[in-house]
């Protein structure tokens, strides 16, 4: 079995606005987030249309610590099993590695993504621009990029493999 897909990077912001700013979707993932993402059991939807939808649970939240949703329902437009995201869970870890005067580091991850599943490379790259472009722009200087990666074109890159994914450094 393969690893579940993961990406990583470290800031010098504190761990509450790395929390918040993960919570703050509509600023970093996409504009097309319908329902309340920042409230523990609360459902909500996020489409890019023709290509992807999926309804995530808010199941953990712990300020300045993890968030985790839930995927409960799915559909990719450019893979076999087009429900493959169901099921999975997508967590955002938060420490501060070298104490609490040091740099706050967020690893994240697709629990259930793992490199056999047919989108793994796609969503790689495609989580790489979420997580490690946007929302680190969005913690570091207060302006995510939500929106970047959702379209047709986007997703021929990546299947091509012709698109990059930001550095964590």
């Amino acid at each position: 079995m393969g690893t579940d897909l993961t990406h990583g990077f470290t800031v010098e912001q504190t761990p509450q606005q790395v929390f918040d700013a993960i919570n703050d979707v509509r600023h970093w993932w996409s504009d097309n987030v319908v329902g309340d993402t920042a409230s523990r059991g609360a459902e909500w939807v996020y489409v890019t249309p023709d290509i992807h939808f999926s309804k995530q649970r808010t199941t953990v939240l712990v300020p300045g610590q993890r968030v985790e949703w839930l995927v409960v329902d799915s559909y990719l437009s450019f893979t076999d099993d087009k429900e493959e995201w169901t099921g999975t869970t997508i967590r955002f870890e938060i420490t501060q590695p070298d104490g609490p005067q040091g740099h706050t580091r967020l690893d994240f991850t697709h629990v259930g993504l793992t490199s056999e599943v047919e989108c793994h490379d796609v969503c790689e790259t495609a989580w790489g621009q979420y997580v490690v472009g946007s929302l680190r722009d969005l913690i570091r200087a207060g302006v995510g990029r939500p929106g970047e990666f959702s379209n047709q074109e986007s997703l021929d890159a990546a299947l091509a493999g012709t698109a990059t994914v930001p550095s964590a450094s």
